[in-house]
């Protein structure tokens, strides 16, 4: 569910958009409002987790985000949706911590362990590969509502099935929740992600941005800042010292900023420039994420015998390979063209996913893998809202739309680059040992 709500929104802001009467800038907050709360809540669900136990918040989280989704899909204009969309994403930072705490514990030999998150990376990649699809199919159908309404058995039926067959995972009350830096950084997310939104609309020298982007700055010196004074912090800066750790949540921001970047873009030059519908759309995107489907699932296998360096690395290289392709296919390319770069970008994101989160999960001490599962997922997130509002502001600020989108996909070229790189110097090749306590 939380992955499906990631992709299957951008065939559907269209017919939100018309329906609503939504700005350019409104869509961007439908789609990024949702990741904005996800991203900035992450660590606090993780530490929840931690604190409370992990399947009693990832419960939590699925019982507010089928809550949400039926608020999305009752919504009668556009703040009530960005309203609904900003639960949904407290919903998801209360389950994907756990989900990944609760494959570490039940997993703890290193090989299953792999495997595992190659699992959970292939199922992620199906909601991904069945977003835009099902996004175009129910909007074309029933209607754009019906993209939320869907998940309400799905939330039901995840939350039977946790509670029957998901052991209890242990509590530790003597762990508080850091309050001071988690709205620090909520403020530092939300700033990053309102200047990127608002910057193609008001110009990059505007001095609203130019403030915002300051305290945004102010804001993460904040976060640091507590997390340095304070006792049970949310985040030990220790665990950052791990290359492993802080490079795998770094290589997870950059390519999902560029994936992520990509789809939002071609799903509005799919619509807008070429004028197919959302149907047409949802098919039209399906190489890009279909190819993420099985990807995971092989590098889960083929991490056993190579390491998860030269996996990564590999992805990243045919990611940038891919949306470098389409930054060069000129200004008006026939679909043929744009086949090869999406899927290039689509099976690389998803091959480098399962040796990125098993370098950043197995880098922690156990008792901290809410909080390494948080800290990745949270990379992730502002990497996808920051390449989606940076993508609508390079598309709105642009002199043509076409270019627009040939600068969005050069700048997610360049970003899966230096995810390339980073896996290089920062992963190990060999599975890393727990840092130390």
């Amino acid at each position: 569910m939380v992955i499906l709500d990631v992709t299957v929104i951008n065939v559907a802001v269209p017919a939100i958009g018309r329906e609503l009467s939504a700005s350019l800038t409104g869509i961007q907050w439908i789609t990024d409002g949702y990741t904005l709360v996800f991203a900035g809540l992450l660590l606090t669900g993780g530490a929840l987790g931690d604190r409370l136990g992990h399947r009693r918040v990832f419960c939590a989280g699925v019982v507010v985000f089928t809550v949400a989704s039926a608020g999305c899909g009752l919504a009668p204009n556009t703040e009530a949706l960005v309203a609904a969309r900003l639960l949904e994403g407290l919903g998801a930072a209360l389950i994907v911590p756990g989900s990944l705490a609760l494959l570490q514990q039940a997993y703890p030999s290193p090989a299953e362990r792999s495997r595992a998150f190659g699992v959970w990376g292939s199922v992620a990649g199906t909601a991904a590969c069945a977003g835009p699809l099902l996004g175009g199919l129910l909007v074309t159908t029933v209607g754009w509502r019906w993209v939320f309404f869907i998940n309400l058995p799905v939330g039901c039926v995840c939350l039977l099935l946790t509670l029957r067959h998901v052991a209890a995972s242990a509590r530790r009350p003597g762990r508080p929740v850091d309050w001071p830096a988690q709205c620090a950084l909520i403020v530092t997310v939300a700033l990053l992600t309102a200047v990127l939104n608002e910057a193609g609309r008001r110009g990059w020298a505007d001095p609203l941005i130019l403030a915002g982007a300051g305290l945004c700055l102010v804001a993460a010196a904040a976060f640091v800042l507590r997390e340095h004074l304070a006792r049970r912090p949310v985040l030990p800066l220790r665990l950052l010292r791990s290359r492993a750790m802080s490079g795998g949540a770094a290589i997870g921001l950059l390519f999902n900023f560029a994936f992520y970047g990509m789809i939002f873009t071609a799903s509005l030059y799919f619509q807008h420039e070429r004028g197919l519908s959302a149907l047409r759309t949802g098919i039209a995107l399906f190489p890009a994420v279909a190819m993420t489907m099985f990807a995971s699932v092989l590098s889960g296998r083929l991490a056993g015998v190579t390491g998860h360096r030269p996996l990564v690395v590999t992805g990243m290289l045919l990611g940038a390979a891919g949306l470098a392709g389409w930054a060069a296919a000129g200004p008006d390319p026939g679909y043929l063209l744009l086949v090869g770069p999406m899927m290039a970008a689509g099976f690389g994101t998803s091959f480098a996913l399962t040796g990125s989160t098993a370098t950043a999960m197995s880098a922690a001490p156990e008792h901290y893998s809410g909080t390494a599962s948080a800290l990745f997922n949270t990379t992730r997130q502002v990497g996808s809202a920051a390449g989606v509002a940076l993508g609508g502001s390079l598309l709105a600020a642009a002199s043509g739309f076409t270019s627009g989108l040939r600068v969005s996909m050069a700048i997610g070229a360049t970003a899966y680059l230096t995810a390339a790189a980073l896996a290089l110097f920062c992963i190990p090749p060999k599975a890393p040992r727990h840092a130390t306590d």
